[in-house]
């Protein structure tokens, strides 16, 4: 019994997290014990799990799909982008330094791959079936010889491989073929076959497309996903996602009360948990929307200043855009402004940061009563508190650690000063009745005749989103013949594809 699968994807983004999280729900509700594994990911969006370590948020939410509790060895190597060409190294959950792309690639991550084996083994002795994913692309040559996510660990652990292709973005079948085509001879036996994802129309009219594939690869179409809207839930975000002008929504339903309240997020760079606003978005009435222009703060009821990865160089960006003046304005004009984690710390007066910019002391925007210091250690925790009268649950991932030194009223591990809030706290506004007492408070300061939906449920609708998931692979999906394939592995005697490269 094979007990593992690895799905890999033709591109980044081609839906292999959600496809992975699908088949995890459709083999848990097949009472199967099962568990996601990514052995590398790239990502901003993180989260914390129970014993404190920090692993991508796509991972958690596979996690989740599996109804079981995430773990560090679901992703053991967590690469947070710092630049253009350097990222923070997270092993295990525990971050281990900052390395250029060339000195991780050049030896570190060959390094890793026994860790990664280790990991993967555990959850494969304690778990009927292990669902991989995969990063990027695994025709990606240049890396393939250092590669532990893609081929690599297939190879290493003898996993089949599932390759998923978004025919949105058009060019799927040269992108099934041209994948298998550029793996050495070794790789090309475990890729059993192909998934296509996100289809619009009738799917009578691909079927000769999939059938003259199938001819020319020997390796059959798992299914066809169609496209649904609104399914990109924890999305990894690599480095150079853009979310200009991009609208966060998931709830259809009417507000409750006259008014709609608009949320502002300020798309800073290296933004980290973006995820954290889609509770708000997930009210009805409220709209959030991403915005890098200060005219686009003026119609905002609430504007965010979500996490970042830099919080020195996020702050230069909101000078040099004229935001930081348009948030000035928006403090002295008691309209509500809400920061999180780097958003919390570069509304404070200054941060002392010799750990992730080493621009050593800069004066921030002065919108709150902080002084923020840059430790080595970061703080990753799970705490739960108090604030606006309601029980708050939340997650910290940080390196600066605040000295409030006033204030109105403390908020979470922040303070509140007017209407401007700020905390290191993510996930906070998932606890469902702290979120709508917060909306309350921003409706009130903006003048809207907003009311919060009474029985809006976060965790149910992440539910659903999982179930959608999971409906998507029982619907769609041969989903026979994906069992025989986690039962058995990869077909023998699936044909070369030439070139190929060499092993």
């Amino acid at each position: 019994m094979s007990g593992g699968l690895l799905v890999a994807g033709t591109t980044s983004d081609a839906g292999k997290s959600v496809v992975t999280a699908g088949i995890c729900r459709w083999l848990v509700r097949r009472g199967v014990k099962v568990a996601p594994f990514k052995a590398q990911n790239m990502s901003l969006n993180s989260f914390v799990t129970r014993e404190g370590a920090e692993i991508g948020r796509a991972q958690a939410m596979q996690a989740q799909a599996c109804r079981i509790e995430p773990t560090a060895l679901m992703n053991p190597v967590l690469l947070k982008p710092g630049g253009e060409r350097s990222s923070q190294v997270v092993v295990l959950g525990k971050a281990m330094g900052e390395l250029s792309a060339r000195g991780y690639h050049g030896g570190r991550q060959e390094r890793l791959l026994g860790t990664v084996l280790d990991c993967l083994a555990e959850l494969r002795r304690t778990h009927d079936m292990v669902i991989c994913e995969g990063a990027g692309s695994p025709a990606e040559i240049n890396l393939r010889r250092t590669d532990i996510v893609n081929m690599g660990l297939a190879r290493a652990a003898r996993l089949p491989v599932l390759v998923v292709g978004d025919i949105d973005r058009g060019g799927v079948f040269a992108s099934f073929y041209g994948t298998v085509a550029l793996l050495a001879p070794e790789d090309q036996r475990l890729v059993a076959g192909f998934l296509v994802n996100k289809f619009r129309g009738d799917v009578s009219l691909l079927q000769p497309g999939l059938e003259m594939l199938h001819g020319l690869t020997g390796r059959r179409t798992f299914g066809v996903l169609p496209y649904r809207h609104g399914l990109g839930i924890d999305e990894e975000d690599g480095m150079a996602v853009s979310l200009r002008d991009a609208v966060r929504e998931s709830a259809v339903e009417p507000p409750v009360g006259e008014d709609v309240l608009r949320v502002a997020v300020c798309a800073v760079p290296l933004m980290s948990n973006f995820t954290d606003v889609d509770a708000l978005a997930a009210e009805p009435g409220v709209v959030v929307r991403f915005v890098d222009r200060p005219e686009e703060l003026a119609d905002a009821d609430l504007v965010v200043v979500p996490g970042t990865r830099g919080t020195v160089r996020a702050l230069q960006w909101l000078r040099e855009r004229g935001l930081a003046d348009a948030l000035a304005r928006r403090a002295a004009q008691s309209r509500p402004i809400l920061g999180i984690c780097g958003g919390f710390q570069l509304l404070g007066e200054h941060i002392e940061d010799e750990v992730e910019s080493r621009a050593g002391h800069v004066a921030g925007l002065g919108l709150l009563p902080v002084r923020v210091r840059f430790a080595r250690e970061k703080t990753l925790a799970r705490p739960t508190g108090q604030a606006l009268g309601e029980v708050v649950e939340g997650y910290e991932i940080h390196h600066g650690i605040a000295d409030v030194h006033g204030g109105d009223e403390p908020f979470l591990d922040g303070c509140r000063l007017g209407v401007t809030w700020g905390t290191h706290w993510h996930g906070a506004l998932e606890s469902d009745g702290f979120r709508r007492a917060f909306l309350r408070e921003v409706a009130s300061a903006a003048g809207r005749r907003f009311v919060p939906a009474p029985d809006t449920s976060f965790a149910a609708l992440r539910e659903q989103q999982l179930d959608r998931l999971g409906d998507l692979i029982e619907q769609h999906a041969d989903t026979d013949a994906l069992w025989r394939l986690l039962e058995s592995g990869a077909p023998q005697g699936l044909p070369f594809l030439p070139p190929g490269v060499p092993a």
